[in-house]
């Protein structure tokens, strides 16, 4: 649905609220919004009680996310933040997945938009004010949004960069494939000029992202393809990049020139992020994922050997349907075995439209209640042992902004992605410091500067 609208119809001078839930894809294209209204003539505004428009992006890959903000836009509602003359934008993969629906769902929301329609949203808004009916766009190419998007704005230490849209792998469990469509990469050169940029605006770290950001294929500019470590070294070489993250990565496209990047390149993050979902070999194959446990412990037995100092977090699913307790056992031998650093683990959420959304499933909800207990109580600890072990040490941390417990100390983020505070002056936010752990805390780690 292309549209087209006159500029003078276009709201002047408003204000707008964005609110985002769900992965980091989400807050990049959050972040993209606000530069698109802004450069529309909107001042944002932090609380959604000043706004004459909010923006809300949500995530698709479980109902808790979707539940989460129909239940925000009822509290904003009731509190009297939203009333008949409020704007209510819905995008992120939900606006994909659901369309038609979330206007069924909650009547008061005006605009549903898409992953790939973000770019649009500006005029959706002039549409709906001109027409006063419902307008609904979820569908473009995968990287026209990029084409049509304004200069980034400064967004402080750490700048995320979405480097390809969507995902082919097709796994059973997930939506994603489903509401922003099949892989595309960008053209190297867009990416690169969008990390000179953002550290031109005073960023330091850069954060690489993909639905699967290891099976990037851009192009250069002579027309070759440019495979996911040479991006790394790229990126690598432009002056003022002091650190990479990337996320997320498939262990299937985990190949060794990767791993040879990040032995080769200190500027990228001890902190590596590879889903497994699942240790059983059977519940593997009935995701689809197309990899077995023992391949995901060679994968991780390479990176160590490549930097003996990395730390591997993961994404685990409890409950697939028919998940046996044998299942779930080799889960946790999976876990002891590779010493998982952290973990975003849940319990399998119904996405209808998937393939195993029509498996059938012969295990209670208590059971799964109590297998995610176990899951999450073992990586505690992992994630306590690795904490433990930093007491004493130097570490390069990344100051990131004042801590909100005391506005004497400085919060910061270590390469492995712990969070450091420390008494310093405001004056080194945004820059690279060396410090001394000297005390771990449940989530926290103290130090003093050196």
């Amino acid at each position: 649905m292309n549209i087209v609208i006159d500029q003078d119809l276009m709201i002047q001078n408003g204000t707008f609220h964005v609110a985002v839930w769900g992965c980091q894809m989400n807050v990049y294209d959050a972040d993209r919004i606000r530069d698109l209204l802004t450069a529309a003539g909107y001042v944002e505004s932090r609380e959604p009680q000043n706004a004459d428009v909010i923006v809300l992006i949500t995530c698709a890959v479980r109902a808790k996310a979707e539940d989460k903000v129909f239940n925000q836009l009822a509290n904003w509602r009731s509190k009297g933040f939203i009333n008949e003359n409020t704007i209510i934008a819905f995008g992120g993969c939900v606006g994909s997945e659901l369309a038609e629906e979330i206007i069924k769902l909650d009547k008061s929301v005006n605009i549903v938009f898409g992953p790939r329609t973000t770019h649009r949203l500006p005029q959706l808004i002039g549409q709906y004010r001109q027409t006063h009916e419902a307008v609904i766009d979820v569908t473009a190419d995968a990287l026209e949004k990029f084409d049509a998007l304004p200069d980034q704005g400064i967004r402080g230490p750490s700048a995320f960069i979405t480097i390809m849209e969507g995902c082919s792998n097709m796994c059973t469990y997930c939506i994603v494939p489903y509401t922003r469509g099949k892989e595309d990469s960008r053209a190297l050169q867009d990416i690169l000029d969008e990390v000179v940029t953002h550290v031109a605006n005073g960023a330091k770290e850069i954060h690489l992202l993909g639905q699967n950001v290891n099976s990037y294929r851009g192009l250069s500019n002579e027309g070759d393809i440019v495979r996911f470590s040479s991006l790394l070294y790229e990126v690598a070489a432009i002056d003022g990049v002091e650190r990479i993250r990337f996320t997320t990565s498939n262990p299937m496209e985990f190949t060794d020139d990767i791993i040879q990047a990040i032995k080769d390149l200190p500027v990228i993050a001890d902190s590596i992020h590879i889903p497994v979902q699942s240790g059983s070999d059977n519940i593997l194959s009935k995701m689809r994922r197309n990899y077995t446990s023992d391949s995901y412990r060679e994968l991780v037995a390479k990176l160590r050997e490549a930097r003996p100092n990395i730390y591997i977090s993961t994404d685990i699913i409890v409950g697939f349907p028919n998940e046996s307790d044998e299942d779930f056992e080799e889960t946790m031998r999976l876990v002891n075995d590779v010493e998982f650093d952290q973990s975003f683990s849940f319990i399998y959420s119904i996405r209808n439209g998937t393939p195993a959304a029509s498996l059938e499933d012969n295990v209670s909800a208590e059971v799964k209640k109590q297998r995610l207990y176990r899951l999450q109580a073992r990586l505690e600890e992992l994630s306590n042992v690795y904490s433990q072990r930093m007491l004493g040490t130097t570490q390069r941390v990344l100051v990131e902004g004042l801590s909100k417990k005391d506005s004497r100390e400085l919060k910061a983020r270590a390469s492995n992605n712990r969070i450091v505070v420390f008494e310093g002056d405001p004056s080194l936010i945004g820059t690279m410091v060396d410090v001394k752990i000297e005390k771990v805390m449940a989530h926290t780690l103290k130090a003093v500067m050196i």
